[in-house]
Parts: structure tokens; C-alpha cells; sequence
């Protein structure tokens, strides 16, 4: 029997492979035809409505009528009905989104909007307002596979906001495969009111709040982060050094080591970080893991300098910084790039096959 295994491993494993991948596709036009369904019966909905002069009651009584016709079938409910045509109106009204033909019609589902779940859709359409955001978001769900919690927690997290004006090398130094979800992994401002401290403190008293409240510290680095350590001992050369704090990264496979600044960014923050950085993939990171990530988390940055500074290095690292008040989405949306550019940015996004 041992033998037989042995024999047959290999093609055991092929077709094991071929099951779960045509069991995905078999997902996917499912999805794709549910999707097409919810579409047409919204845009039926829409039409009868203006065509008809029909108010509210008729979405109330088709509930009824296709709940008794099709019982146990979820997704016919009065609040999903109105969705659907929410859903329709929303989708059919963007040009962006909408496909790419002279006068939209009833059957052209927008085949971007098809990619991803029902209950993903609705999150994003009424979380997010904008067109190129809620692409944003379409793209990413589909290429990471995020779930609906995920997905609910980068939106609040403003991952889109964040991931289009966040400093770092990573176009340079991350490979593509890895690159965008690294993009996410760093904000551009940390949100650190859940210590109590006052404006004046020493690096020593932020990372001591850091370590008091860690749970909390974690779930602001977005949730996909691991504590190792703080003040985390490196030995190079017979020299005694110390990281700040030592995190690890799942999605990534990575060490992400991360500088706290009470003060504004200097240039030489980032040499330091480098060095940290080789020290790490040279004496601490495994053969399966990916070259280590820094974050320096300072008071205050100036924009230019940053770019400046991060054009020479050849080392991973994200310039970040933190603040004890919810205020910096408006100073997010002056940092925006324009509407064009951001367009351009998104339709870089492919789907990773791979995910």
C-alpha cells in the first residue's frame, strides 16, 4: 500500500488540483449568473417603476409572491429587492464602471462589478460613494480574496486613501507579486489615541504605551501583524543594537521592523533603518520568508524629503506618521492625487491569478 501512495502521490495531487480549480470556476459563473440575476431583476424593478408610475408597495408584493414561488431560496427578501435596483441605478448611471457601449442597457452588467460577491458588492456601494474608490476596492477584494470583514475593515480603515498618498520605496524594492499588499500594510498616519499620553513624551514613553496597549497598537497596524518584540536585540559584529519593535507579517511572510520618532523625519532615520534591515535578513529571516519591511513612525514628515530620502535607498522601508486625533482624513484629501491620476493608478491593478 506504502508503495501504491508513493507510486501514485503525484497523480493523486494532479488531480486534487484539478477538482479544486474547476470547483473555483464552477463558483465563479455561479457567481457571475447571480450577479446578472440581481441586475436584471433591479433594472425590471426600475423600469416598471417609471414606466408604471408603481410606488413602493409592488417591491412589498413581489417579495411576497417570489418567497412563496421559490421557498427557502434566500436573497428575495423586500430589502434585497430594493437593493437590486439601488444596485442597478448606482452601477448603470457610472460611466466608469458601466461598460463601454453608447446607451446602457438592462442586461450589460458591468463585468467588474461581477467579479466579487453579492454581500461585497452592497458593502462597497454603500460605503463608498465615489467611482474610482469603489473600484478600488472591487479590484483589491478580487486579487487578495478578502473577506467581507476584511473587506468592511480597510474601507473604514481607509485603505484607499491610504494606499494612494502612503511614502515608501516599494515600486523599487518589493517584487510586483507582493508590492500592492505591502502598499496596504502601511499607512501613512497611525492613529495612536487609544494610549493616554500628552503632546510632550519621549520615544521611551511611546513605545512603553505601545506595549501597554499592544492588542489595541495591532489592530491600528491593520490586523495581518504579529508582536515578536520591542527593544529586540541585534548582535552585528560584537555591537549590541536594539529595534524598536519587532513585528511579523502573515500575508506578507516578512519581519517588519518598525523606529519610533517623537520629531519630524530626518534623512538619517532611514540609513539607520537600512542597516537594521540587512541585519535582520542576514541573521533572523527564514529561507521561505520574504526580505524584511521597515516602518519609521515619526511625529511630523515633510512630504518632499521623504521622497527624496526614499529614492536612495535600496532597502524596503515605508515613512509613516502618528497622531492622538481622528484628523487626518481632511488633510488626506488635499494629499490626493487628481482624479486622472487616480484613475491611472487603479487601472494598474490587475487580478492575480494566483490568488
Amino acid at each position: 500500500m506504502d508503495n501504491n501512495i508513493a507510486l501514485y502521490g503525484s497523480f493523486i495531487k494532479q488531480i486534487k488540483e484539478l477538482i479544486y480549480h474547476r470547483q473555483y470556476e464552477v463558483m465563479k459563473h455561479v457567481n457571475t449568473e447571480l450577479m446578472q440575476l440581481y441586475w436584471e431583476i433591479g433594472a425590471e424593478i426600475d423600469h416598471k417603476q417609471r414606466e408604471q408610475g408603481w410606488g413602493k408597495s409592488i417591491v412589498e408584493f413581489l417579495a411576497k409572491e417570489l418567497q412563496k414561488e421559490f421557498p427557502g431560496v434566500q436573497g428575495f427578501s423586500a430589502r434585497n429587492l430594493w437593493l437590486m435596483r439601488t444596485f442597478y441605478l448606482e452601477y448603470s448611471q457610472k460611466s466608469k464602471l458601466q461598460p463601454m457601449v453608447a446607451e446602457i442597457q438592462k442586461t450589460n452588467l458591468p463585468p467588474i462589478v461581477a467579479e466579487i460577491s453579492w454581500t461585497k458588492n452592497i458593502s462597497i456601494m454603500q460605503k463608498c460613494k465615489d467611482p474610482l474608490e469603489r473600484e478600488f476596492y472591487i479590484k483589491m477584494t478580487k486579487r487578495y480574496g478578502w473577506t467581507k470583514n476584511v473587506l468592511i475593515n480597510n474601507i473604514e480603515n481607509k485603505a484607499f486613501e491610504k494606499y494612494l498618498i502612503n511614502q515608501t520605496n516599494f515600486d523599487k524594492t518589493i517584487p510586483e507579486k507582493y508590492r500592492l499588499q505591502a502598499k496596504l500594510a502601511v499607512k501613512d498616519d497611525y492613529n495612536f489615541d487609544f494610549m493616554e499620553m500628552g503632546l510632550e513624551h519621549s520615544e521611551a514613553e511611546l513605545e512603553a504605551g505601545i506595549i501597554k496597549n499592544i492588542r489595541a497598537f495591532l489592530i491600528e497596524m491593520g490586523g495581518d501583524f504579529s508582536f515578536i518584540g520591542n527593544q529586540y536585540h541585534l548582535d552585528v559584529a560584537d555591537e549590541d543594537y536594539f529595534i524598536d519593535l519587532l513585528l511579523y507579517h502573515r500575508r506578507l511572510r516578512c519581519l517588519i521592523a518598525i523606529d519610533l520618532k517623537i520629531g519630524e523625519f530626518k534623512p538619517e532615520f532611514a540609513g539607520k533603518m537600512q542597516f537594521y534591515l540587512t541585519a535582520l535578513d542576514e541573521t533572523m529571516k527564514l529561507p521561505e520568508e520574504n526580505p524584511s519591511i521597515g516602518i519609521i513612525v515619526c511625529k511630523s514628515k515633510n512630504r518632499t524629503r521623504v521622497e527624496y530620502t526614499l529614492k536612495s535607498t535600496n532597502k524596503p522601508i515605508g515613512i509613516a506618521t502618528y497622531s492622538f486625533y481622528e484628523n487626518l482624513p481632511e488633510e488626506m484629501r488635499s494629499l490626493l492625487p487628481s482624479p486622472d491620476e487616480i484613475a491611472n493608478i487603479i487601472q494598474n491593478i490587475e487580478p492575480d491569478d494566483d490568488n
